[in-house]
């Protein structure tokens, strides 16, 4: 159980880190690969703006810079840029091409690089390592072409630093946490197995008083005859002992000491002679009581917590459906398995806190809990049986005056 919580803390510890690692991870990559794209847009303007050439200041007299956080021209600006610029007539022929700025382009590649930036209609892009923009003049077109190879290279050396870095940590941060975690949540886990411990000993304790509780009334029956309040003792006797019963699988459930033997059965056999036990006690209480099984369908899994499962959410079902209400209990294939679905009318129903019927001695209406001989742990156990067989207990009401139990399973 230590192991099992202690792997559950790491699990979401470092998910929740990672998450944080790739969000900031991905901001930042993005943030300077939309610089590095601005830069280059920077430069491309000026150049189509000046015929395919940067300007020329004198030393000392550069314009103030137009684009701040972008491209900021220098005095070595027309020095370190490599590009090339061809200038197309209407009809698409090429009337000059200038590659005095680049050595690793050649008049035939140019070429090249302008009939596939034609052809795709786009008037800015990339294509390969050059991004360019077309300009249209009178006399035809004009394409320059920026050699990004570095700033490529740069943003992709950033990338893989970047990751490398956040992977490293993350392994460092598992590696620590896996250290540290048994110590943060020692405090929690000695807390948990105290309780536990606590029930289960108390159940033990109170089984004892309990029989001799049982063998005295027994005594007094038999000596002055059955009376009512020898009933009520014994009803009393049994309501106990049923939720001394109950708590102690709880705890087994908690501690994984229940072990549940999973075999191939008939679900809807067994789905259907366990509900149709309680249609007697609902017709004899006025209530509707509907059945709507598939046959056929099977499950592994353990037939003896199964069928306490579905006992828990029929009685349930008809304890707690209003007066002359209506029950239904359906069971169909799902995409995943099958689907089990309790429903129920009721007089009203509390829609806020219907994920806290789950809870441990959780009940909505306590008076007509103690009526009923409700303990508020049935629907508990449900959901642990649920979960040992990597199951979905949830619960709804669509219009607050009825309810619905469904398993996926």
């Amino acid at each position: 159980m230590i192991k099992k919580l202690q792997r559950k803390f790491i699990m979401i510890t470092m998910a929740s880190l990672a998450l944080v690692v790739v969000i900031l991870l991905g901001s930042i990559n993005i943030v300077n690969i939309y610089q590095m794209d601005r830069k280059i847009n920077g430069a491309l303007k000026i150049l189509s703006e000046n015929h395919g050439k940067f300007p020329i200041y004198e030393k000392g007299k550069l314009p103030p810079n137009e684009f701040k956080f972008g491209f900021q021209m220098n005095e070595e600006t027309q020095f370190e840029t490599r590009y090339f610029v061809v200038k197309v007539n209407k009809d698409g022929s090429i009337r000059e091409i200038d590659t005095s700025h680049i050595a690793a382009i050649s008049s035939g590649n140019a070429s090249a690089y302008v009939n596939k930036a034609l052809s795709s209609s786009k008037n800015r892009g990339y294509k390969g390592i050059y991004k360019y923009i077309v300009v249209d003049n009178t006399d035809g077109y004009m394409l320059v072409f920026m050699d990004c190879r570095s700033q490529i290279q740069m943003a992709t050396l950033f990338l893989l630093t970047s990751c490398t870095v956040a992977l490293v940590t993350l392994l460092l941060v598992f590696v620590l946490v896996s250290i540290f975690s048994k110590k943060a949540i020692n405090p929690i886990i000695e807390n948990m197995e105290k309780q536990k411990q606590f029930i289960t000993n108390a159940g033990h304790e109170i089984k004892t008083p309990l029989a001799i509780i049982s063998a005295n009334t027994d005594v007094m029956e038999l000596t002055g005859g059955k009376n009512e309040w020898i009933t009520s003792t014994r009803n009393q006797i049994t309501r106990l002992d049923k939720l001394i019963k109950n708590l102690l699988t709880l705890s087994k459930m908690d501690e994984g000491n229940i072990k549940l033997v999973f075999t191939d059965f008939d679900l809807s056999d067994l789905v259907s002679k366990t509900t149709s036990q309680f249609g007697t006690i609902a017709e004899t209480k006025n209530k509707k009581f509907l059945m709507d099984i598939k046959p056929g369908l099977k499950l592994h899994g353990d037939q003896s917590s199964i069928n306490q499962l579905v006992s828990t959410l029929v009685d349930n079902a008809v304890k707690y459906s209003n007066e002359e209400g209506t029950i239904k209990i359906s069971l169909s294939a799902a995409k995943k398995g099958t689907k089990l679905e309790v429903y129920n009318t009721a007089d009203e129903i509390d829609k806020q806190n219907l994920d806290k019927l789950f809870d441990r001695f959780y009940r909505s209406d306590s008076s007509r809990s103690r009526e009923t001989g409700g303990y508020g742990i049935g629907l508990s156990i449900a959901k642990s049986i649920v979960q040992a067989h990597h199951g979905k207990l949830s619960v709804r009401s669509d219009d607050g005056r009825s309810i619905c139990f469904t398993v996926l399973i």
